[in-house]
């Protein structure tokens, strides 16, 4: 039997088909009635489906105005950008990639009996941003032993992460029994000491969240206002014309679509949440349990999606005026690490969110650039994708770009990159143990607030 054949028939249903059968499955062994569970399931789908629907829509509309802002500024970067869609397809394309599935089960498994961590990863999708770490690793270190050692750290990362958000997911979100292990997050790591000192300036310390900006700015605060005036700006720095006004009212839309269709997602994972807490409350006394699900179920959050629009034109500015960067945003101009990590780490600080963004774009671009041979040679040998003669790929919002470098050079014995590795893995055990003291972003920022409004 050709397994690989099968796990590939197994993902061409997609997440949005493949994520919800095993909601509905979790939900059956946890007790639920087959109703209750058939419904959960369908309603994640619905959620994953409008989501994935509204994503592409913003993509769609703000793509040609991010080609126009390029030809009107004179940016012309080698490598194309075919975002996470293209990094899947090519990852998913490579004959090992099946492989972490049993990788990512055993680890999880694991670290369950041991105690290790209380979160049930359920993404099954998203293991193709394991193997690809591991594809990265290989091919600049040569070494497959190694490329899965790294695989197995981040599925620990990914846990862990799991564990540390599921409080602030389950109070700020109201998903209860649920939390996210998308290794997106994993970008409030390198935010994290940034973030810190933002607590020594007052204006970081105010409430920046849309519901405190709707009582001070009053209608401009609305998802709608906010995106129209967003992409107002945006058709216009690109010489749109009066298409600028399509482009706003589409941005102003598509920011008022995204809390409707996040509710699917509540609707889907409170019962099950409920069922399953009590399950374990009868059967496993003394333990929690969360299931980790992919980011969408943030996508309820207003200040997500301001920052990450916001952050196009800037992209496209760090984009043009970066020394040695060769990829003009594209198909991954939408950075989710920027929107989902800064909003987790920060509790929806909407100016703490920016100003984040702002920072750590760069680091996302130069990732992009230093993985676009890797990026390249995976698509030729596997065909999944067409590379035009003379020209590379490469995805300009790439996933935790500091720790796959550092990954990939610590295979190499590049005794600085091994260094910064463990510096980077002991940053991340660090925000972990933060984390859980400060779990919620009203005990995180509770005595800076009374400072600054003494103050």
């Amino acid at each position: 039997m050709d397994w690989n054949s099968v796990v590939q028939a197994i993902l061409g249903v997609g997440s949005t088909v493949l994520i919800p059968v095993l909601i509905i499955i979790l939900g059956l062994v946890f007790g639920m009635k087959f109703s209750k569970a058939f419904l959960s399931g369908l309603y994640l789908a619905t959620g994953f489906i409008g989501m994935s629907m509204a994503i592409n829509q913003l993509t769609t509309a703000v793509t040609p105005a991010v080609k126009d802002l390029a030809k009107y500024t004179g940016i012309n970067l080698p490598a194309v950008d075919f975002g996470w869609p293209g990094a899947a397809a090519i990852t998913w394309a490579w004959p090992w990639a099946f492989l972490f599935f049993v990788v990512e089960i055993v680890v999880n498994l694991i670290m369950l009996l041991t105690k290790t961590t209380k979160t049930l990863n359920a993404d099954m999708w998203n293991v193709w941003g394991i193997a690809l770490t591991a594809y990265m690793v290989y091919g600049v270190s040569g070494n497959m032993v190694w490329a899965v050692i790294c695989s197995v750290i981040q599925v620990i990362i990914m846990l862990k992460m799991g564990d540390m958000w599921s409080e602030e997911i389950k109070t700020d979100f109201g998903l209860l029994g649920v939390t996210t292990t998308h290794i997106e997050s994993f970008a409030a790591t390198i935010m994290f000491p940034v973030n810190w000192l933002m607590n020594f300036i007052p204006i970081f310390n105010r409430k920046w969240d849309a519901k405190d900006l709707k009582k001070k700015i009053g209608i401009l605060s609305e998802p709608v206002v906010m995106g129209a005036i967003i992409g107002v700006l945006l058709g216009m720095a690109a010489h749109m014309g009066w298409q600028s006004l399509n482009l706003g009212v589409t941005i102003g839309a598509v920011m008022a679509i995204f809390p409707p269709m996040a509710k699917f997602f509540m609707d889907a994972l409170t019962p099950f949440g409920t069922q399953m807490s009590n399950f374990m409350k009868k059967h496993v006394k003394g333990r929690e349990f969360v299931i980790g699900l992919d980011w969408p179920i943030l996508g309820q959050s207003t200040e997500l999606w301001v920052t990450m629009v916001i952050m196009i034109p800037i992209s496209i500015l760090w984009a043009a005026i970066l020394p040695g960067n060769k990829v003009l945003p594209i198909a991954g101009v939408i950075n989710y690490c920027i929107g989902v990590g800064g909003l987790l780490l920060t509790g929806g600080n909407l100016l703490r969110m920016i100003v984040l963004g702002i920072i750590y774009e760069p680091l996302s671009l130069y990732g992009a650039t230093y993985f676009a041979n890797i990026f390249t040679d995976l698509a030729k040998s596997t065909k999944a994708t067409n590379v035009p003669a003379g020209s590379q790929v490469s995805w300009s919002s790439i996933e935790a770009p500091d720790l796959r470098f550092l990954m990939a050079q610590a295979g190499k014995f590049n005794w600085m990159a091994i260094i910064g590795l463990i510096a980077l893995l002991a940053l991340f055990v660090l925000l972990y143990f933060y984390m859980k003291k400060y779990p919620l972003p009203g005990k995180r920022y509770e005595n800076l607030n009374s400072k600054t409004n003494k103050e």
